[in-house]
């Protein structure tokens, strides 16, 4: 019988697949009153819009950044109450993923670990901007990442 070296398999061990978040950041954050002060004057009905994009790059061996943008308009009427974008950005280590298990790992799990620090982000922006409270609902980055995947096989 021989001693296995370290980080060496015995025989019929299988490598267990290794996720770690090394870093939580934010890469950029914009925020636009574009009618101030007037605006604050406007009786507050808004309608809402939001808009979300994910990216990742592979930048080392099992090494992704993930970018998650949020941008969110706010408009009274016709008038641009306040623009927010706000891009929270994440770097993961992903090794030992199948092909089949990484798409959904860079599509839909590690933005919905970015997800809550960009809704914070945006939420603080917004009050500091002295607006009321804009809170973000949740969201569904599986059913996302499922959707675009079937809007890729159709074009």
């Amino acid at each position: 019988m021989t001693t296995p070296i370290a980080g060496q398999k015995t025989q019929g061990e299988q490598s267990q697949p290794e996720f770690v978040i090394q870093r939580i950041y934010v890469k950029d954050l914009s925020f636009e009153v574009p009618g101030a002060p007037q605006i604050f004057q406007t009786e507050w009905n808004p309608q809402v819009d939001i808009n979300l994009d994910t990216t990742n790059e592979k930048i080392a061996d099992d090494v992704y950044d993930i970018v998650l943008k949020v941008t969110v308009t706010v408009k009274l009427k016709d008038k641009t109450a306040f623009l927010i974008e706000a891009v929270q950005g994440g770097i993961f280590t992903l090794k030992g993923f199948t092909a089949e298990q990484l798409g959904p790992m860079l599509g839909s799990y590690c933005p919905t670990i970015l997800y809550p620090y960009a809704r914070e982000l945006i939420s603080e922006t917004v009050n500091r901007g002295s607006f009321p409270p804009l809170y973000l609902a949740p969201i569904n980055f599986d059913a996302l990442y499922l959707q675009k995947q079937q809007q890729e096989k159709k074009n």
